[in-house]
């Protein structure tokens, strides 16, 4: 579904991503393990069309994507869920769910929203309240959905785990588990692999930038996975 080639990126002056090479199949979850710094928002931004590549190149399907704007990759199925939810406080929860559809011109938003709500249900519930009426984990649940709403064939979803309560991250857990019937390309970002690693089908390590495989197998003598504290 997506493959990227020698991609570098940089914010200013200073290189962040360097030389990374990466496929994300059809139908898989692939995982991106790294600590705070070493790039993995970077890495989704690049993907999105946020930060544009100095070097390299992101191919999607058949075509390459480096010229195509942000809100074209989320009308051809892009969904990207950030770290820190980015919700619009003062909206309410439906109106933030349906925002990328607005902003990409996607056509019927009413039945894709009521497949999210159907995969999400809890969203529905909640719905008329305002965003920052909600808790950081219903907030985290909100902006998956929101991100689901354009995210028809890939997925991004960074540090989706981070700051939950372990209620609320079984819940995203089972959420994200189910979304495989889909046929989504899903890339999932975390510091360690405690709550992705039964999610996963491949994984990847960024460390100051570059990118290598990784092993969701234990090495030996570990019982966490070589890679989980990478």
């Amino acid at each position: 579904m997506i493959r990227i080639e020698g991609l570098d990126v940089s914010i200013g002056a200073v290189s962040i991503l360097r030389n990374v090479a990466m496929e994300l199949p059809s139908g898989k979850f692939t995982g991106l393990v790294g600590r705070n710094g070493a790039g993995k928002t970077t890495l989704m931004r690049a993907i999105m069309g946020i930060l544009p590549a100095r070097n390299g190149s992101i191919h999607f399907e058949s075509r390459t994507l480096d010229t195509t704007a942000t809100h074209l990759r989320a009308r051809a199925g892009f969904g990207y869920m950030p770290e820190d939810r980015r919700l619009v406080p003062h909206l309410t929860v439906e109106e933030n769910v349906l925002m990328p559809a607005w902003a990409s011109g996607l056509r019927n938003p009413s039945a894709r929203l009521a497949n999210v709500y159907e995969m999400i249900p809890e969203v529905e519930a909640f719905a008329a309240r305002k965003a920052v009426m909600l808790s950081g984990g219903q907030q985290k649940l909100v902006a998956l959905a929101r991100a689901l709403m354009c995210g028809t064939k890939v997925l991004l979803l960074d540090e989706p785990f981070e700051g939950v309560a372990p209620v609320l991250a079984r819940r995203l857990a089972e959420v994200i588990a189910g979304l495989r019937q889909g046929g989504l390309s899903i890339l999932l970002t975390e510091s360690d692999l405690s709550h992705s690693k039964e999610l996963l089908d491949s994984l990847y390590v960024i460390d100051r930038g570059e990118v290598r495989p990784g092993s969701l197998q234990p090495a030996r003598g570990e019982g966490s996975g070589a890679d989980a504290s990478a």
